[in-house]
């Protein structure tokens, strides 16, 4: 990824700064009502940079109302309803969301629009604060396992192409399919081996702009390993579902292996570290990614199994969602991406949103985030939620 800032990324930046100061300094965090949207079509926008790691600038409120720089929080009235009244929430009254993905920022207001997936409907969702959200496409999807619609990523010339990539389980496989804006949903990539267990799959795009396909291993760990199956892999594809040029072996997809139900894919802003987030029968674990060589090594462990998910590399911390607890938790990392820290948790009180999934970085601080509360948490009336939420100075892991 390009270190240089985009015309369109410096707008974003003034707009988002601009509504955070407005939050911070005067409270006026309410979002005016906005004319339902008439369905997916390709209107001018603003977009995030190409890229696995839309930059924003950060200052948006914290969860549950809390702010930056040591100011006292914000009150924050309990939902009536699906009427959440968080200014950080984005979208309220989903089902359990499994991906989420930032496409707008309106230049005048500051208002949020995302994408969002919910695993067991097959939905792909276009949601906005106070706009019943506009459903872009539906999938017929086998969700009996951890399978489902479980993937979600724009192409990265998204604000030219508008295309959007989804990582979904049919009755006979698992595969990934492309969006275009006034066309059916095509194939890009089939036949990822379907099992009772292992079909959960996440998508990422790594600097050269190549789409990284996290698959599970179908419930068979000897996929995993097997060097002629796409499943228990990190692929790397072209747009057209082929190998991507530089991978280890030409011709070959496999980046590298030995997945078995992946939560969570993310590169580092300057593309340089590339991590996956996975279950095993013993713990959950978080890998570095070498491509070319096996996953083998863990560079965290959780034997306690919070239900690792989504994950964000940040310049000195990385990020990480948990779907069997609430909130998530972060681990201090050099700029080489060694840890020099435990994870501590971030937003696992009642500041916190309850239990997340997919978590997507939007810059060095602010991340977007979908909950899973109806899934075994304690959901609120307006759960479950697409929110964007702010790291503070304070938050990080401990030293050893």
């Amino acid at each position: 990824m390009s270190p240089l800032v985009s015309r369109p990324q410096r707008l974003l930046r003034a707009v988002l700064a601009s509504t955070a100061l407005c939050l911070l300094a005067t409270g006026c965090a309410s979002f005016p009502e906005q004319p339902s949207p008439a369905g997916w079509s390709a209107q001018p926008q603003l977009t995030p940079q190409a890229g696995p790691t839309p930059e924003l600038p950060g200052g948006l409120p914290q969860a549950g109302g809390e702010q930056q720089g040591g100011q006292p929080p914000a009150s924050v009235p309990p939902p009536e309803g699906c009427k959440d009244f968080s200014p950080a929430v984005v979208a309220t009254c989903l089902n359990p969301i499994s991906g989420v993905a930032l496409t707008d920022v309106n230049q005048s207001t500051g208002v949020v629009t995302a994408l969002a997936t919910e695993r067991t409907t097959g939905k792909l969702l276009k949601v906005t604060k106070d706009v019943d959200p506009v459903e872009v496409a539906s999938f017929p999807v086998d969700a009996t396992s951890d399978g489902g619609l479980t993937g979600l990523t724009l192409s990265p010339s998204y604000g030219e192409d508008q295309l959007v990539y989804v990582y979904l389980t049919t009755d006979t496989d698992n595969r990934v399919v492309r969006i275009a804006p006034g066309d059916t949903p095509k194939p890009v990539l089939t036949g990822i081996p379907k099992g009772p267990t292992g079909n959960r799959g996440v998508l990422g795009y790594d600097r050269e702009g190549a789409l990284l396909v996290a698959t599970g291993d179908a419930g068979n760990p000897a996929l995993a390993t097997d060097p002629t199956s796409l499943a228990g892999k990190v692929l790397r594809i072209d747009a057209a579902g082929h190998p991507a040029k530089g991978n280890p072996t030409t011709g070959s997809a496999v980046l590298t292996s030995g997945l078995r139900s992946p939560g969570g894919i993310c590169v580092s802003a300057d593309g340089t570290k590339t991590w996956v987030t996975d279950a095993t029968p013993t713990a959950d674990v978080l890998y570095r990614v070498d491509a070319g060589k096996p996953l083998t090594t863990p560079a965290w462990s959780w034997p306690d199994k919070p239900g690792v998910t989504g994950c964000a590399s940040l310049s000195n911390m990385m990020w990480v969602a948990t779907s069997n607890t609430p909130g998530t938790q972060m681990i201090a990392m050099n700029p080489e991406g060694a840890f020099t820290g435990k994870p501590e948790p971030f937003l696992d009180k009642e500041n916190g949103f309850g239990r997340i999934g997919p978590l997507v970085a939007l810059d060095d601080n602010t991340a977007l985030a979908g909950t899973v509360n109806k899934a075994g948490g304690t959901p609120i009336s307006s759960d479950d939620r697409v929110v964007i939420i702010v790291r503070d100075a304070a938050s990080g892991g401990s030293k050893d």
